[in-house]
């Protein structure tokens, strides 16, 4: 059995086959939705009910409360249709000609960022022109069909090689083989590419660009893309981190930001060292100090989850961001062994 899903104010459709979620039946005919983890954590997916039923499946408490429930809202990544619907969600769009594929890569370089951050460089095929827009993530494909997603760190007018930033998980599956056997020349096999993380090039509103941690990769090739573009666009980076270490690349956004009059930056350590005279705690109370408004923008984030729950709900009821210019990608970890 399969249901005709509507999309709302898009009109776009899709049909949902009996057991599929809503975001793999989405994925699958080529809409371009925004999500994070895909297991109910994170929230990215969240779109409201207005016609039909739904089997919620399972999700965690932090990424759909009871009010939202009550309100008709749904997890896209757990949710599964049990009649036709009709949905609101502003920011699922029809996906362009980018082709998803599944390659190999060679490991060209390893080069640590941070104690436990890796710069991971990789070839591509001579013979495979890889298209994917900056933001996006790809997957790494694992033994027994595990899978590991990693923002892409490099905007792809940098042809045949793909800069990731990779962050020690200790017990990881990959991120000990990262840390501790991988070399140059080994070859990964990747699918990607994936994500609806990527700058809205259609809007001219300025944008915050708000990372945590190794979310600043997909927010490093957001900036390269639309300098290579010549956007111009307001873009103001806010780079959360516990400690001044952990700003691994903090030269290069400092650099933007001296040199490009429409970028600015603001660095902000949440448990800084002695001597540290820039901003202190949460990153996202840090934009609210800066912008009390936020009517008029955009917002993308990258990073903890925590992190990017609190921005979406704190700059929608407190800064009058319109929810449909939040755009996230949150970073979970799987546990050790899975």
């Amino acid at each position: 059995m399969s249901y005709q899903i509507t999309v709302q104010p898009s009109g776009a459709t899709f049909t949902s086959e009996a057991g599929e979620t809503l975001l793999e039946a989405a994925l699958r005919q080529g809409l371009i939705v925004p999500y994070g983890c895909k297991d109910g954590a994170c929230g990215a997916c969240k779109g409201t009910l207005l016609q039909g039923t739904v089997d919620l499946g399972r999700y965690q408490p932090g990424a759909l409360s009871e009010t939202e429930i009550a309100a008709g809202k749904a997890l896209l990544c757990t949710a599964r249709a049990t009649s036709d619907l009709v949905i609101e969600h502003r920011q699922i769009t029809r996906a362009d000609a980018i082709q998803i594929k599944t390659l190999p890569a060679r490991v060209e370089k390893l080069e640590k960022l941070a104690p436990d951050v890796i710069e991971l460089h990789l070839r591509l095929p001579a013979s495979e022109k890889f298209q994917f827009h900056a933001g996006q993530y790809i997957d790494f494909l694992l033994k027994d069909g595990k899978r590991r997603s990693y923002s892409l760190a490099n905007a792809p007018e940098k042809e045949g090689v793909l800069e990731l930033h990779i962050r020690h998980v200790p017990g990881g599956l990959f991120t000990e083989q990262v840390f501790g056997t991988l070399k140059p020349r080994d070859i990964l096999r990747f699918e990607g590419p994936h994500g609806g993380f990527f700058l809205r090039e259609d809007s001219t509103k300025p944008a915050i660009l708000l990372a945590s941690g190794t979310g600043f990769a997909p927010i490093k090739a957001i900036v390269e893309h639309a300098l290579a573009q010549g956007n111009r666009r307001p873009l103001h980076i806010y780079w959360g981190c516990r400690k001044q270490p952990d700003l691994y690349m903090r030269a290069l956004p400092e650099a933007w930001a001296a040199n490009y009059p429409h970028i600015q930056y603001t660095p902000v350590l949440s448990e800084p060292e002695a001597g540290w005279t820039g901003r202190t705690g949460f990153v996202h109370q840090a934009v609210m100090a800066d912008y009390p408004s936020l009517a008029g923008h955009q917002v993308y984030a990258c990073g903890a989850p925590v992190m990017i729950d609190a921005a979406r709900k704190d700059f929608i009821a407190q800064c009058a961001l319109p929810e449909e210019e939040f755009f996230s990608d949150a970073f979970t970890f799987s546990a050790p062994g899975n």
